[in-house]
């Protein structure tokens, strides 16, 4: 691709020939060798010989003038110099594509000094090699970069104050990312400026003296008061200069008209050649311009300049389209990522939780770990940790699916190991090669007690009150997705105030130890930093910063998911459960027995409303029920009312007609409680409501 500005004219072939003699120069090194260096020392002029326009400037002094030049006629000659190409020889080509990033390191300065622009010879002008030298420099910087900053970065730092003495550069806003057809008028907006400071233009070699004689008189500012904004009007002169593609020089007709329009009016624009606007040409379209400008007592811009500015301006240009290509999928891999884990955890009455997770590196956002907590009726709550193999975009779209499917069986108030079970048989139909691990435990505060299944995950490690810590012995199983595995459970208890940890593998394991070196570091971690707080247990967000802290410089191949349970459990004094018969008798049975327990917690206050729903919600259960129904009472930061039946049908709100005679118990939940709703579980439902404590009760 050329950019769309070659022309099939004789002079083309000057253009031409800048990526061929690129490929048959050896590749070149961060830094000029000690014979560039020599060479260059060479053709410096003696020190306090004649100084003027024909003279070479004092060495350190860059921009200062030069020795005058041949006119723009004449062959090749014999030492590669090339004379300058006629002024309609812009051709736009593409640079080579074999140039790579050099190593970190300063840039070669390009230019010894005096030079007018990549390295001057000994005419003072430069030659066809030494303009390939400093592009081929300058690309290399500029292909360095790999967000949008750097790449404007390195522009302006390899044309300052080698090529210019000031460079200007313009991007659309906003930028178009691939096929994109941008709609609405087409806006520059200014992304960066450079410039030789002030205290360092025109100083040269020499004592004090010397330098204040031969300071030359201050120049305007040449990237300073530009517009911060420009709009292009459709068939202006900015336009038809970017449609053309090819840079142009300040002083033509051209540039007269679009400069103006792109910078300013009262911008000042140094004369006789001594402005280029080379538009920046991307795959597709024109995405900006850059202006390279060089003050008014340095020489001022060759024709041959106007190539270097053209391969400039496409490397630039391709190095944006890019970068902004890459931000488009960064920015899908972390919306990807965010959306497969949750936004924030609930905190369920009886349990804390906190979560971490780390992806394997920066530019691979996306993995295949995950956690999740999940409320179940009875306050419960279902803690998973799951991590499917690879670190790619399918990764993490099979691990939406687990995560998904996880989430529905948890709502059916499943088993862990029949949660387990069912993660396989998706596993299976999503694909032959779909594995994964998976650690899922329910916590039940009532009880005190935690419910685990594995599928070859990393253990979970509980830390006690006291600060003792230890690995839970939980059948490891085979990963989901193997097939034909049964999964075993089992049941432990969970004291108030320990600590459980759940994890990913990549927290443990990485190239310089093994899984269970890990684990026994994490252990000891965990012990350190209870130590710290004596018997009361760490706070849980700290505690997760800690365990991450274990982390050194080659512990980072995988990604890491950390999912932190604090148990608090709810004590027994707050809890009355009874069984009761599906009998007629059975709701003012309720009502009686809730009464006598909101009077033990002192909550009298709250009588007539729970007799009103409990009565509505046992009177519905009653009517289908085979089995005795459960009611229970939970006092925390809110009262909770909880009745099951053997009746998997869910019960509907709906507004009852002025003839019916029923449908009105959930209506009257409805507008009472603060908050209701019903689960099917496995054995039946759950229909549930809350009311909020009085004030005195809080």
């Amino acid at each position: 691709m050329n950019g769309g500005g070659s022309r099939s004219r004789a002079p083309e072939a000057a253009s031409a020939a800048l990526p061929a003699a690129t490929a048959e120069r050896p590749p070149a090194t961060a830094g000029p060798s000690p014979a560039a260096a020599a060479d260059n020392d060479a053709r410096e002029p003696a020190a306090g010989g004649p100084r003027g326009e024909g003279a070479g400037a004092p060495a350190g002094r860059p921009g200062a003038g030069t020795a005058a030049r041949p006119g723009p006629a004449g062959p090749e000659d014999g030492t590669g110099a090339r004379a300058a190409a006629p002024a309609d020889t812009t051709g736009h080509r593409e640079a080579g594509t074999g140039s790579r990033p050099a190593p970190a390191g300063p840039e070669p300065a390009g230019a010894p000094a005096g030079a007018s622009g990549p390295e001057a010879g000994a005419s003072g002008s430069p030659t066809g090699g030494e303009r390939l030298r400093f592009v081929g420099a300058a690309t290399r910087r500029i292909a360095r970069g790999i967000d949008l900053d750097e790449i404007v970065l390195g522009l302006c730092r390899a044309t300052v104050p080698t090529f210019a003495d000031a460079i200007l550069v313009y991007l659309r806003d906003p930028l178009p990312v691939g096929d994109e057809r941008p709609v609405g008028p087409v806006v520059l907006r200014l992304r960066r400026t450079d410039q030789l400071p002030e205290h360092v233009r025109g100083l040269g070699e020499g004592d004090g003296a010397d330098l204040a004689a031969e300071r030359p008189e201050p120049v305007p500012d040449l990237a300073g008061c530009a517009a911060e904004r420009c709009e292009v009007r459709i068939g202006g002169p900015l336009a038809e200069v970017l449609r053309g593609v090819r840079p142009v020089f300040g002083d033509s007709s051209a540039a007269r008209a679009a400069l103006p329009e792109l910078l300013g009016d009262e911008r000042p624009v140094p004369d006789r050649h001594r402005t280029i606007l080379a538009p920046l040409r991307g795959r597709r379209r024109v995405i900006g311009a850059a202006v390279f400008v060089r003050r008014p007592d340095r020489a001022a811009f060759e024709n041959d300049d106007l190539l270097v500015a053209a391969q400039l301006a496409t490397h630039t240009a391709l190095g944006v389209d890019k970068a902004v290509l890459y931000g488009r999928e960064v920015y899908i891999a972390d919306e990807l990522q965010r959306t497969m884990l949750p936004d924030s955890l609930p905190q369920p009455t009886g349990v804390r939780l906190a979560s971490r997770y780390l992806p394997a590196a920066e530019t691979a956002r996306v993995g295949g770990d995950w956690y999740d907590a999940i409320p179940l009726p009875g306050n419960r709550v279902a803690l998973v940790v799951g991590d499917v193999m690879g670190h790619s975009m399918t990764s993490a779209a099979i691990m939406g699916q687990l995560r998904t499917t996880a989430q529905t069986l948890a709502g059916l108030d499943l088993p862990p190991a029949e949660v387990l079970h069912h993660l396989d048989e998706q596993a299976q139909r999503l694909g032959s090669d779909r594995m994964a691990t998976c650690m899922y435990a329910v916590y039940d505060p009532v009880a005190h007690r935690i419910v685990i299944a594995n599928a070859g995950h990393p253990p979970p490690i509980l830390l006690h009150r006291g600060g003792r810590a230890e690995v839970l012995r939980v059948p490891p199983g085979a990963p989901i997705g193997v097939g034909g595995v049964d999964f075993e459970a089992v049941e432990l208890d969970a004291p108030a105030g320990a600590t459980l940890l759940l994890y990913t593998d990549g927290l443990v394991e990485s190239r310089i130890r093994d899984v269970w070196t890990g684990i026994e570091q994490l252990r000891e971690r965990l012990i350190e930093t209870a130590r710290l707080t004596g018997p009361n247990p760490p706070p849980l967000e700290p505690l997760c910063d800690e365990v991450l802290g274990m982390l050194g410089p080659g512990d980072r191949d995988d990604d890491i998911a950390l999912l932190a349970a604090r148990f608090e459990g709810i004590a027994p004094s707050d809890v009355a459960y009874w069984f009761l018969d599906p009998r007629p008798q059975t709701a003012r049975q309720a009502r009686r027995l809730a009464r006598r327990a909101l009077t033990r917690w002192g909550l009298e206050e709250l009588t007539d409303s729970v007799e009103l729903l409990v009565s509505e919600v046992i009177t519905n259960a009653v009517r289908y029920a085979e089995r005795p129904i459960t009611l229970r009472l939970l006092r925390t930061d809110v009262l909770r009312c909880e009745v099951g039946d053997d009746v998997p049908q869910l019960p509907r709100l709906r507004q009852a007609r002025p003839s019916d005679e029923g449908g009105r118990g959930l209506y009257l939940v409805n507008r009472l409680a603060r908050r209701w709703g019903a689960t099917r579980l496995s054995t039946g439902k759950v229909v549930w409501f809350e009311l909020a404590l009085p004030a005195h009760a809080r």
